[in-house]
């Protein structure tokens, strides 16, 4: 009997913390990842806010180097916590209880993000990133006590994580021009852990659990552009701007970012999480996700404010602001999603869709037209996927007959 289906309450004061069935049944995000989601949203809107601001005040390349590296922080603190959960939920007390620390952490990094994107100063954000990486090395060393067959490959994700954050701690000593290498040094090493550690043996993640959380994050990250968009509204429609004037990037925003969540639930996620290679691949690939969803809709108030003349940056720069997230979200959800068998055709589609993102950076109305550019890509990736299905159904029919 699975821990999803025994009676009584699904929480326990203690449980040994072995792998849990890679494919075990009817598995789906619990109310304690939910939460944890939900409190990790707070960094992702702090960090986007900040980002805004960066852009709207001209600081363009300052804004986009401090945003890509606060995020990283964001999405791998999360990435880990996900991947750990799907193998090792246990949801005892001492789950709930580092899982709740590392939440806390979460929040540090909330109240960090916006002096990291603007100053560079992370001393904040390293030590909320450090306390989430401090219990999640502490999680890994519950597994490998109770989990004897892939013990050496979590005492590795352990001693991993331990190296890297006393990195994390020696780089607040650094000057300021050294932190940037040894930020990208750090990094890398963050991403090695993963693949040095599943050289012993693999964590048995769940592909449908993982794609369902990867999904409701993305669900999130959109939502957040939403809302930060309809903030900037808010703020033009106080200060007595027509919503005439600001109607197109509204109507455009809208559409953007409709067609971005069509698109990316479009397609059979968990059946491309076979490998580790390709679960890696996945999961790496959604930190240009991530981050260019949340910067979408940084991009759109930053047009708005534009639009209603409360932004003191140029109309082109405006525009690149908001055209060039959206580009790398269909491109790298192209990639992503993309099948070693597609036709040729579909492949044209989405590269014609973000050169034609990209080109309308210097059209006029250009948050419109990309809303309509990807609204069109939706109904063409839809026609595609329905003639592929009615073609399979064909075929399996004459293959009864």
């Amino acid at each position: 009997m699975s821990q999803q289906q025994s009676t009584g309450p699904s929480w326990a004061w203690y449980r040994p913390m072995t792998a849990r069935p890679a494919g075990e049944k009817h598995r789906t995000a619990t109310v304690l990842e939910l939460f944890f989601d939900l409190c990790f949203v707070t960094a992702v809107a702090q960090a986007a806010a900040a980002f805004e601001h960066e852009v709207a005040e001209g600081h363009i390349g300052h804004g986009v180097l401090g945003y890509a590296l606060v995020f990283f922080a964001i999405w791998w603190a999360w990435m880990n916590f996900t991947w750990f959960a799907s193998a090792y939920d246990t949801d005892d007390v001492p789950y709930r209880l580092l899982t709740l620390v590392q939440i806390t952490g979460a929040l540090i990094m909330a109240a960090g993000a916006a002096k990291a994107l603007k100053d560079y100063d992370f001393t904040v954000i390293t030590w909320g990133y450090v306390v989430m990486r401090l219990a999640m090395a502490a999680q890994w060393m519950r597994a490998a006590r109770a989990d004897t067959e892939r013990r050496q490959c979590c005492v590795r994700y352990a001693v991993g994580i331990l190296l890297v954050q006393a990195g994390w701690v020696g780089r607040l000593a650094l000057p300021d021009d050294g932190g940037l290498p040894v930020f990208a040094v750090l990094a890398l090493a963050e991403l090695a852990v993963p693949v040095w550690a599943e050289q012993t043996t693999r964590t048995t993640w769940h592909p449908h659990h993982i794609a369902e959380r990867y999904g409701l994050f993305t669900i999130i990250v959109l939502g957040e552009s939403i809302t930060a968009a309809t903030a900037a509204v808010r703020t033009a429609l106080d200060t007595d701007t027509s919503f005439s004037d600001i109607a197109p990037v509204t109507v455009g925003g809208l559409l953007t970012v409709f067609a971005m969540w069509w698109l990316y639930f479009s397609q059979n996620a968990s059946g491309r999480l076979t490998a580790f290679r390709a679960a890696l691949r996945w999961g790496y690939g959604h930190y240009a996700i991530f981050a260019s969803g949340a910067a979408v809709g940084a991009g759109l108030a930053v047009g708005i404010a534009q639009s209603s003349g409360h932004a003191h940056i140029s109309d082109n720069a405006a525009a690149a602001a908001y055209t060039l997230p959206v580009a790398v979200f269909v491109t790298v959800l192209w990639l992503l999603h993309r099948s070693p068998g597609a036709a040729r055709g579909i492949d044209i589609v989405w590269g014609v869709a973000v050169l034609a993102i990209l080109a309308v950076t210097l059209a006029p109305s250009p948050v419109l037209i990309t809303g309509i550019i990807t609204s069109v890509l939706v109904a063409v990736v839809l026609a595609a996927d329905s003639r592929i299905r009615r073609s399979r159904a064909d075929m399996r029919e004459n293959t009864v007959r």
